[in-house]
């Protein structure tokens, strides 16, 4: 490698001096080096005069080949750096929804932003299905609602949010501040398929076991937008964190449910086995953006 650059150096100054005096190296020791380096090749790389040095036709091909290789190698070497450091790769991430302004859309914009050579690549889904991604190394990392004791996985709660009641907003109960459990007994839920359909689905089954009668609960294959619109349209009333109230939905009304246990824990799964720096980055960023409030 020495031989190397110190030709380059050569090639550069087209002079043994000038380029022994950039390199901090002695004259002689240049010249040796390149005269060994040309028997070792055999071929003569400069030609030698009392005007001075210039390149041969096979040194200039020489030399250009060592520049490519030695922007090769820098390239590398840098690579490697910032994928160590988490700087560079991928990050394959599972969720329930992502709305703009959410805690996941903040998360992720900061991420990107501390980041930027982290492709970001995003799956929508059940937990169910994204624990599965996550276990298969299809998934680097699922956010999900609710804790989870996962005894292959690794699982953090990251945040916390409120219960609310999502009701067209012409419904009796919006004249209200909060309402309770049993006052929605006779509501009909809609409930996503996707997302956090099943945890919603779960929880009202949950809440009613044993104190009134399960209420109707209709299931639905549509996204969070198409859902606002059912429930504005009077098709019936869903369950949401206080969050998805952020982003309002016209002719809908949110209203905190009064005897809700405690807030709904959002956790983050991961696999043991996944070492990769980008998830311990967004991991250590997490604990930083998302609020934490007491349950």
């Amino acid at each position: 490698m020495t031989a190397l650059i110190q030709t380059l150096a050569v090639a550069e100054y087209l002079s043994f001096h000038r380029a022994a005096l950039a390199l901090g190296v002695s004259q002689s020791s240049v010249s040796t080096r390149i005269k060994t380096l040309e028997k070792d090749l055999g071929i003569i790389l400069f030609d030698r005069n009392t005007r001075g040095v210039r390149l041969t036709e096979a040194g200039r091909r020489f030399v250009d080949q060592v520049e490519d290789a030695i922007g090769i190698l820098d390239r590398a070497i840098q690579t490697a750096g910032m994928q160590g450091r988490g700087e560079d790769g991928e990050l394959r991430i599972g969720l329930h929804a992502l709305t703009p302004g959410c805690c996941l859309d903040r998360l992720l914009e900061r991420f990107h932003a501390d980041h930027p050579g982290v492709g970001l690549h995003i799956t929508e889904g059940t937990a169910r299905d994204a624990q599965l991604m996550v276990r298969e190394s299809r998934l680097d990392l699922a956010f999900m609602a609710r804790t989870h004791e996962i005894p292959d996985l690794n699982s953090r709660v990251i945040w916390r949010d409120r219960l609310m009641v999502a009701l067209p907003a012409g419904h009796a109960l919006t004249a209200m501040q909060d309402v309770e459990w049993r006052q929605l007994a006779g509501e009909t839920f809609l409930v996503r398929h996707g997302g956090t359909g099943p945890q919603v689905h779960d929880l009202i089954v949950l809440r009613s076991a044993g104190k009134w009668p399960t209420p109707t609960i209709r299931r639905v294959d549509v996204g969070r937008s198409a859902l606002l619109s059912m429930i504005a349209a009077g098709h019936g009333v869903s369950i949401f964190v206080e969050e998805g109230a952020a982003a309002n939905t016209a002719n809908v009304a949110f209203l905190p449910i009064r005897d809700e246990p405690e807030t709904i824990p959002f956790s983050a799964v991961w696999s043991p086995r996944n070492q990769s720096q980008p998830l311990r980055n967004l991991l250590a960023l997490a604990s930083l953006v998302l609020r934490q409030p007491d349950g």
